[in-house]
Protein backbone atom coordinates (compact mmCIF):
# COMPACT_ATOMS: atom_id res chain seq x y z
CA UNK A 1 0.00 0.00 0.00
CA UNK A 2 1.44 3.14 -0.96
CA UNK A 3 1.92 6.52 1.40
CA UNK A 4 -0.84 8.41 0.07
CA UNK A 5 -3.21 5.05 0.17
CA UNK A 6 -2.10 5.11 3.86
CA UNK A 7 -2.87 8.23 5.04
CA UNK A 8 -6.35 8.22 3.23
CA UNK A 9 -7.39 5.31 4.84
CA UNK A 10 -6.24 6.53 8.28
CA UNK A 11 -8.14 9.60 7.43
CA UNK A 12 -11.13 7.19 6.55
CA UNK A 13 -11.44 5.56 9.67
CA UNK A 14 -10.27 7.97 12.26
CA UNK A 15 -10.66 11.80 11.00
CA UNK A 16 -9.22 14.83 13.01
CA UNK A 17 -7.57 12.02 15.22
CA UNK A 18 -4.99 10.84 12.25
CA UNK A 19 -3.61 14.72 13.05
CA UNK A 20 -3.54 14.94 16.37
CA UNK A 21 -1.79 11.23 17.02
CA UNK A 22 -0.17 10.69 13.89
CA UNK A 23 2.19 14.55 13.44
CA UNK A 24 3.56 13.42 17.05
CA UNK A 25 4.65 10.20 15.38
CA UNK A 26 6.41 12.10 12.18
CA UNK A 27 7.98 14.56 14.88
CA UNK A 28 8.91 11.53 17.13
CA UNK A 29 10.73 10.36 14.07
CA UNK A 30 8.27 8.07 12.90
CA UNK A 31 6.71 9.10 9.60
CA UNK A 32 3.73 6.95 9.35
CA UNK A 33 1.69 8.89 8.11
CA UNK A 34 4.20 11.26 7.07
CA UNK A 35 3.79 14.86 7.90
CA UNK A 36 3.72 17.31 4.70
CA UNK A 37 1.41 14.58 3.11
CA UNK A 38 -0.82 14.38 5.82
CA UNK A 39 -1.19 18.23 6.24
CA UNK A 40 -1.39 18.77 2.54
CA UNK A 41 -4.45 15.87 2.15
CA UNK A 42 -5.86 17.55 5.29
CA UNK A 43 -6.48 20.76 3.11
CA UNK A 44 -7.46 19.17 0.33
CA UNK A 45 -10.28 17.14 2.26
CA UNK A 46 -11.16 20.78 4.25
CA UNK A 47 -11.46 21.76 0.07
CA UNK A 48 -13.50 18.98 -0.44
CA UNK A 49 -15.51 19.57 2.75
CA UNK A 50 -15.08 16.54 4.59
CA UNK A 51 -13.54 18.28 6.88
CA UNK A 52 -13.56 21.52 8.23
CA UNK A 53 -10.94 24.21 7.90
CA UNK A 54 -10.75 25.80 11.46
CA UNK A 55 -10.78 22.25 13.31
CA UNK A 56 -8.73 20.33 10.81
CA UNK A 57 -5.70 23.55 11.31
CA UNK A 58 -6.35 23.33 15.18
CA UNK A 59 -5.91 19.81 15.60
CA UNK A 60 -2.81 19.49 12.95
CA UNK A 61 -1.34 22.70 15.05
CA UNK A 62 -1.65 20.95 18.60
CA UNK A 63 -0.43 17.40 17.07
CA UNK A 64 2.49 19.44 15.74
CA UNK A 65 3.14 21.07 18.68
CA UNK A 66 2.58 17.70 21.05
CA UNK A 67 5.00 16.13 18.75
CA UNK A 68 7.85 18.61 18.96
CA UNK A 69 7.53 19.24 22.71
CA UNK A 70 7.75 15.76 23.54
CA UNK A 71 10.82 15.35 21.48
CA UNK A 72 12.08 18.54 23.57
CA UNK A 73 11.79 16.94 26.86
CA UNK A 74 12.90 13.79 25.83
CA UNK A 75 15.68 15.38 25.08
CA UNK A 76 16.13 17.57 28.28
CA UNK A 77 15.42 14.50 30.32
CA UNK A 78 17.80 11.96 29.08
CA UNK A 79 19.99 13.66 26.49
CA UNK A 80 22.83 14.87 29.04
CA UNK A 81 23.24 12.03 31.17
CA UNK A 82 23.31 9.72 27.75
CA UNK A 83 26.30 12.03 26.79
CA UNK A 84 27.95 11.86 30.57
CA UNK A 85 28.03 8.10 30.56
CA UNK A 86 28.65 7.77 27.05
CA UNK A 87 30.69 10.71 25.47
CA UNK A 88 33.96 9.32 26.34
CA UNK A 89 33.09 6.33 23.88
CA UNK A 90 31.86 8.41 21.04
CA UNK A 91 34.85 10.64 21.42
CA UNK A 92 32.84 13.60 22.46
CA UNK A 93 33.98 15.91 24.83
CA UNK A 94 32.27 18.65 27.12
CA UNK A 95 34.13 21.03 25.32
CA UNK A 96 32.04 19.90 22.05
CA UNK A 97 29.02 20.47 23.76
CA UNK A 98 29.87 23.83 24.73
CA UNK A 99 30.77 24.79 21.11
CA UNK A 100 27.14 23.47 20.13
CA UNK A 101 25.22 25.34 22.60
CA UNK A 102 27.19 28.77 21.32
CA UNK A 103 26.47 27.77 17.94
CA UNK A 104 23.15 27.68 18.40
CA UNK A 105 23.27 31.14 20.40
CA UNK A 106 24.10 32.02 16.97
CA UNK A 107 21.94 30.64 14.50
CA UNK A 108 19.90 28.18 16.23
CA UNK A 109 16.79 30.37 16.42
CA UNK A 110 16.59 30.59 12.87
CA UNK A 111 16.90 26.53 12.62
CA UNK A 112 14.26 26.34 14.89
CA UNK A 113 12.13 28.36 13.26
CA UNK A 114 12.18 26.88 9.84
CA UNK A 115 12.86 23.74 10.90
CA UNK A 116 9.26 22.00 10.19
CA UNK A 117 10.45 22.63 6.32
CA UNK A 118 13.55 21.16 5.98
CA UNK A 119 13.49 16.86 5.35
CA UNK A 120 15.25 15.08 8.03
CA UNK A 121 15.89 18.49 10.30
CA UNK A 122 11.93 18.31 11.76
CA UNK A 123 12.58 15.24 13.30
CA UNK A 124 15.49 15.98 14.92
CA UNK A 125 15.62 19.64 16.40
CA UNK A 126 13.21 19.14 19.17
CA UNK A 127 15.74 16.22 20.74
CA UNK A 128 19.07 18.79 19.73
CA UNK A 129 17.52 21.55 21.54
CA UNK A 130 16.27 19.82 24.43
CA UNK A 131 19.83 18.21 24.79
CA UNK A 132 21.84 21.73 24.71
CA UNK A 133 19.15 22.61 27.13
CA UNK A 134 17.43 25.86 25.24
CA UNK A 135 15.35 27.44 27.69
CA UNK A 136 11.79 26.17 27.13
CA UNK A 137 10.34 29.73 27.00
CA UNK A 138 12.90 30.08 23.50
CA UNK A 139 11.89 26.51 22.42
CA UNK A 140 8.39 27.46 22.69
CA UNK A 141 8.35 30.59 21.03
CA UNK A 142 10.55 29.23 17.57
CA UNK A 143 9.13 25.86 17.52
CA UNK A 144 5.19 26.68 17.79
CA UNK A 145 5.25 29.44 15.71
CA UNK A 146 7.48 27.56 13.19
CA UNK A 147 4.70 24.45 13.65
CA UNK A 148 1.79 27.51 12.78
CA UNK A 149 3.38 28.43 9.60
CA UNK A 150 4.29 24.71 8.62
CA UNK A 151 0.30 23.51 9.26
CA UNK A 152 -0.87 26.80 7.32
CA UNK A 153 1.43 26.21 4.25
CA UNK A 154 0.66 22.75 4.06
CA UNK A 155 -2.67 22.67 4.28
CA UNK A 156 -3.13 25.50 2.49
CA UNK A 157 -1.80 23.82 -0.08
CA UNK A 158 -4.30 21.17 -0.40
CA UNK A 159 -6.71 24.25 0.05
CA UNK A 160 -6.09 26.19 -2.58
CA UNK A 161 -4.88 23.94 -4.79
CA UNK A 162 -7.36 21.70 -5.18
CA UNK A 163 -7.12 18.61 -7.25
CA UNK A 164 -3.68 19.65 -7.75
CA UNK A 165 -2.32 19.19 -4.78
CA UNK A 166 -0.45 16.40 -5.39
CA UNK A 167 1.77 17.61 -7.93
CA UNK A 168 2.13 21.02 -6.02
CA UNK A 169 3.00 19.00 -3.19
CA UNK A 170 5.75 16.90 -4.59
CA UNK A 171 7.33 20.04 -6.91
CA UNK A 172 7.16 22.04 -2.96
CA UNK A 173 8.96 18.88 -1.32
CA UNK A 174 11.83 18.80 -3.84
CA UNK A 175 12.51 22.39 -3.89
CA UNK A 176 12.70 22.25 -0.13
CA UNK A 177 15.28 19.22 -0.39
CA UNK A 178 17.22 21.51 -2.85
CA UNK A 179 17.33 24.28 -0.65
CA UNK A 180 18.22 22.22 2.34
CA UNK A 181 20.92 20.61 1.01
CA UNK A 182 22.15 24.09 -0.51
CA UNK A 183 22.21 25.23 2.75
CA UNK A 184 24.04 22.53 5.14
CA UNK A 185 26.75 22.46 1.90
CA UNK A 186 27.20 26.00 2.91
CA UNK A 187 27.43 25.46 6.06
CA UNK A 188 29.82 22.78 5.25
CA UNK A 189 32.00 24.95 3.40
CA UNK A 190 31.97 27.29 5.40
CA UNK A 191 32.96 24.97 8.68
CA UNK A 192 36.26 23.86 6.63
CA UNK A 193 37.19 27.02 5.98
CA UNK A 194 36.50 27.98 9.24
CA UNK A 195 38.77 24.83 10.94
CA UNK A 196 41.58 25.12 7.93
CA UNK A 197 42.16 29.17 8.84
CA UNK A 198 42.20 27.66 13.13
CA UNK A 199 44.60 25.77 11.57
CA UNK A 200 46.82 27.89 9.87
CA UNK A 201 46.61 30.19 13.40
CA UNK A 202 47.34 27.72 15.70
CA UNK A 203 50.36 26.76 13.66
CA UNK A 204 52.00 30.34 13.44
CA UNK A 205 50.97 30.69 17.10
CA UNK A 206 53.31 27.71 17.60
CA UNK A 207 56.14 29.13 14.94
CA UNK A 208 56.47 32.28 16.75
CA UNK A 209 56.48 30.47 20.24
CA UNK A 210 59.51 28.18 19.08
CA UNK A 211 61.87 31.52 18.24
Amino acid sequence: MKLLEIVEQLFADYGYLVLLMGLPLDAIALPIPPGNTTLTYTGYLAYKGVLHWLPAVASAYVGAIIGITITYWIGYKFGQPLFDRYGDRLLLKPVHMEKTKKAYEKHGNKLLLFSFFMPGIRQFIGYATGIIRVPFRTFALYAYTGAALWVIVFTGIGFLFGEQWKHVLVWVEQSLLYVTIGVFGALTVFLIVKWRKHIKQKGAANQAIDR
